[in-house]
């Protein structure tokens, strides 16, 4: 971890591991901020805690509460649809980039849903067929 940055909320990273590690081959790993999950040396989450400037700046939070985001890849209408919303989705870091504002009122099951997407954009093919025979 990197000094002086928070730490994400440890009920909401055990909700991310419990979708992530359902996916084939996927294993989870501290990062140098936050936990993120893997497909080989892939992130396809990264679970991180904002605040002060970094949540100021992205989230417009401005009381120093700390906010935990997850980070996917997304591509594509679905990213730009998203993004267009705004919060609780946001423009990340990059072109294929999405995060997503945790809390209370999540919506697991859209989280569940980008979380195995990010994943299909990373995984080899092979993995991405045994996850589509998954029940």
């Amino acid at each position: 971890m990197v000094r002086g940055r928070p730490d994400p909320d440890p009920r909401l990273v055990q909700q991310v591991a419990e979708l992530a590690l359902r996916l084939p081959a996927a294993h989870e790993e501290d990062a140098w901020t936050g936990v993120r999950w893997r497909i080989r040396q892939r992130t396809f989450a990264h679970v991180v805690g904002m605040r002060h400037v970094d949540a100021a700046e992205k989230l417009g939070v401005v009381d120093g509460r700390t906010v935990t985001v997850i980070i996917v890849r997304s591509a594509g209408a679905e990213r730009a649809a998203l993004v267009a919303i705004g919060p609780p989705y946001l423009a990340s870091w990059g072109d294929d980039v999405l995060a997503v504002v945790l809390d209370e009122i999540s919506d697991w099951t859209e989280v569940a849903e980008l979380i195995a997407e990010s994943y299909r954009l990373l995984a080899p093919a092979r993995l991405v067929r045994e996850l589509d025979a998954l029940p």
